[in-house]
């Protein structure tokens, strides 16, 4: 099907808007609220009564190609309102507590299209029928719920703005297309969301504008769409079936959707959706909706959203051929996740199965139950690379790390007393261990401190079981709250255990005290040892019995460690080895390692092998990325492959969809694949005006080459590049 001109002029106006995406009007409107509700004694209230306050002032914008409405201001602050607003950011905030998170999920999008705000204040108001405010905890849960009516009231008379700015411009235009579009807008934010939506175009608004609100009202972004293939099915094949909607048109308006993720979401995040996958009963419900959101990506081609097809043995075939297809045109969606393996590990994570198959990647590939959690994703991240360091005594780039207990559960030992290389493996799993739990202990605190001084009441009226509960998704409403610690610089680790085993314990070639001075040094005048340690050593990504079976150990040491962890509202902690862009970032401030990465350079990209150490292709690669249990990593897996484009054979689709079968099969948790030549990547950072909408896959999400830092573009370069399957 073919790319509507509506979209097409979309997705122009995406490309030549500003990066920015400034919260500065909401964050003044927050202030001002903030300063003026000092008498109100509940805390939860007083954050409703700012969210409200930004969604009754944000001045409604609709851009002339716009057909789903809801985006962030572009106007700038006035002199006086920019003084103000410093004043708030710079003075004020110091002494109040600003939360941190709340996004990363998606919500229970089913039940806001089944109930509209009318419903969710009808059941608000059964609730609070039953309490009894003479007892201390009925009386904290009217607190909660007065909360959410100020920002669900809120919510409707922002659409009512949207609604009578739509007529205003209808009235100005002498396009009479535009001005039928105008009308429509007007009369569909008069219904939703405050109504139960009636139509697919209804629904698709109310999907928009909800979740653009979520992020405009509350100072948050990257709230995800779920699975939109299935709350929005009913929908469509109703008005197909009264001949209300045609193909042509759902495939418009699903495209507007996703493109406007694009219109109020900054770069080099991540935002997005999921398709395919098992019902509870355990049947494939891939179906015409799959198919539609699955042809936005060649009709869209922007980072967001990021769609995730939930693949398993049942997926059907014509999905599977078209996802790799779209890969091998260098697209860079979707990512494959392995449905069966997921719904495996939030089975073993405590959930029925009804919600295990229902789950959402979060920004990248973190994972959270749709419609019902409360997450804290890469909570925190940590550089395992810089745990050896600090092991060897290799130091740091910010000044020598002091040789101290660890919450006094772990002292670091000078690297000159390990007399063997199992001893000092052994060290470094206690070692990370202990960073583990004091990220559990910081972790834990921050969960208390959003539990007291926190709240999202308008997020918490679309999250089961808040309302229910008569609590704020800080204070424990939401069913499923837990904590994933994520896990950087596994292949380096891996790589550089491996050398030290070999070269100082085995070989001798270097003492630990030598080899901890030349890392410190970045190498200096000892690169023949830099690429001894890069090239004379096995390499994790090489199907390499020695290296795989090490990356078995200290993943499953990690995952056993997490599993004993509990948060204060009672969910757990499940790791993931993902890097979002933090493998650069890190590497950025990590001294080189032993296993010939010099200082200041990348760490290895989500789970897969370093860069440019995939010496024996992509099936070597494949075994070895599959031969630990990926299950218990709910906090997010990313495999990534990179293909050269100019290298293709006529056989390289079948290749490419056996080769993620393949990975599925063996229980690979998730893969997302780079087709692009590396002479296109140097063209594209030499004329980046020319390459706008070239897109790679990063740390678990895409994203614009030309607008990646220097840095992350040459991570990207380095990566192995295969010309065959």
């Amino acid at each position: 099907m073919q790319t509507s001109e509506s979209v097409r002029l979309l997705r122009e106006d995406i490309l030549n808007q500003s990066d920015a995406v400034w919260l500065g009007y909401n964050e003044l409107l927050w202030g001002r609220s903030w300063l003026s509700s000092s008498d109100e004694r509940w805390n939860i209230v007083r954050r409703g009564m700012a969210t409200a306050e930004i969604l009754r002032g944000l001045p409604p914008e609709i851009g002339p190609h716009e057909i789903l409405v809801g985006k962030f201001p572009t106007r700038p602050l006035t002199d006086e309102e920019r003084a103000e607003f410093e004043h708030w950011r710079y003075d004020v905030t110091r002494a109040t507590f600003q939360a941190f998170g709340g996004s990363h999920m998606a919500i229970d999008y089913e039940r806001l299209l089944r109930l509209g705000l009318v419903g969710l204040r009808e059941q608000i108001a059964g609730y609070r029928a039953r309490l009894d405010v003479t007892l201390p905890d009925d009386v904290a849960k009217d607190a909660f719920y007065r909360a959410c009516l100020l920002t669900l009231d809120a919510l409707r008379d922002c659409s009512e703005n949207y609604a009578e700015h739509a007529e205003a411009l209808a009235g100005q235009t002498d396009d009479a297309t535009r001005r039928a579009e105008l009308l429509e807008i007007a009369e569909v934010c008069r219904r939703v969301p405050e109504h139960p939506a009636a139509t697919f175009r209804e629904a698709l608004q109310a999907v928009h504008f909800v979740t653009w609100s979520l992020c405009a009202g509350q100072l948050l972004i990257m709230f995800q769409l779920g699975r939109p293939d299935r709350y929005l099915l009913p929908f469509y094949r109703r008005d197909v079936a009264a001949g209300l909607l045609t193909q042509e048109r759902a495939q418009e308006l699903i495209d507007h959707l996703c493109l406007m993720l694009s219109v109020y979401t900054p770069p080099r995040i991540a935002v997005g959706l999921m398709i395919g996958g098992r019902d509870g009963t355990g049947a494939d419900i891939s179906n015409e909706l799959t198919r539609m959101f699955l042809d936005s990506i060649p009709h869209t081609r922007l980072p967001y959203p990021g769609i995730g097809l939930c693949w398993n043995p049942d997926t059907p075939a014509d999905i599977t051929r078209r996802a790799c297809a779209f890969l091998s045109e260098g697209l860079s969606h979707p990512a494959f996740f392995n449905d069966d393996s997921i719904t495996r590990g939030f089975l073993a994570a405590g959930l029925p199965i009804g919600e295990a198959c229902l789950y959402q990647h979060s920004t990248c590939v973190e994972l959270s139950p749709i419609g019902s959690a409360n997450v804290y994703v890469a909570s925190p991240y940590h550089n395992m690379v810089q745990m050896l360091l600090d092991l060897l005594g290799a130091g740091r780039l910010n000044g020598e790390h002091p040789v101290v207990p660890l919450d006094r559960a772990f002292s670091v030992r000078p690297a000159q007393t390990f007399e063997s290389y199992d001893q000092l493996l052994t060290s470094f799993e206690d070692y990370v261990l202990a960073r583990t739990r004091e990220g559990v202990i910081d972790a834990n605190a921050a969960i208390w401190t959003r539990y007291h001084h926190g709240g999202y009441p308008l997020l918490s009226c679309f999250v089961n079981d808040c309302l229910a509960r008569g609590k704020d998704i800080d204070q424990g409403g939401a069913r499923h709250t837990w904590v994933e610690p994520n896990y950087v610089g596994l292949a380096n680790v891996v790589d550089s255990l491996l050398a030290i085993r070999e070269l100082v314990f085995e070989r001798q070639v270097v003492s630990l005290g030598e080899l901890a001075q030349a890392l410190r040094d970045n190498f200096g005048e000892r690169e023949d040892l830099r690429l001894m340690l890069l090239n004379d050593v096995p390499k994790y990504g090489n199907d390499d019995e020695e290296a795989d079976a090490l990356v078995v150990r200290l993943t499953s040491t990690i995952a056993n460690a997490c599993r004993q962890y509990r948060n204060p509202l009672g969910g757990g902690y499940h790791p993931g080895f993902f890097t979002y862009i933090l493998h650069e970032m890190m590497g950025r401030d990590t001294p080189a390692s032993p296993d010939g990465r010099p200082a200041e350079t990348a760490l290895s990209p989500g789970a897969g092998a370093a860069q440019g150490r995939e010496r024996r292709g992509p099936t070597a690669a494949l075994l070895s990325a599959t031969k630990w249990d990926h299950t218990p990593m709910l906090g997010g897996i990313a495999v990534n492959f990179k293909f050269t484009r100019s290298a293709m054979q006529p056989d390289f689709l079948q290749g490419l969809q056996g080769l993620i079968e393949t990975f599925m099969q063996r229980g690979g948790f998730e893969v997302q694949v780079n087709v692009v030549d590396h002479a296109t990547l140097l063209a594209a950072r030499e004329h980046p005006e020319l390459y706008r909408d070239l897109l790679v896959r990063v740390g678990g999400y895409s994203d614009q080459f030309v607008g990646l830092s220097p840095r992350m573009q040459d991570e990207i370069i380095l990566r192995s590049e295969h010309g065959s399957i």
